[in-house]
């Protein structure tokens, strides 16, 4: 446990990032499965929204600075791929 009163602060900051950090890595995998069921279920026009919904989340979590910008191109990517599978 630290005992200088800026690290105790310091350590506040941190756990709340922290938090803040999981919710928005937690409602990128969300969306992510989201679309993998739409294209699992063929339905094109779903996968399609529901892929705009998640370039939205991973584009904000970038800029957010929660993840690295070639993880979310990865992401993109790959999410793209499925969709463009149903084409």
């Amino acid at each position: 446990m630290a005992n200088i009163k800026s690290q105790i602060k310091r350590n506040r900051t941190n756990e709340l990032a922290r938090e803040r950090n999981k919710a928005a890595k937690s409602a990128i995998r969300t969306s992510m499965k989201k679309v993998k069921v739409a294209v699992e279920a063929k339905d094109l026009a779903n996968a399609e929204k529901l892929l705009l919904e998640a370039f939205r989340l991973i584009d904000k979590s970038v800029s957010d600075g929660v993840q690295h910008q070639n993880t979310a191109s990865r992401q993109k990517g790959s999410l793209q791929r499925l969709v463009n599978s149903l084409k």
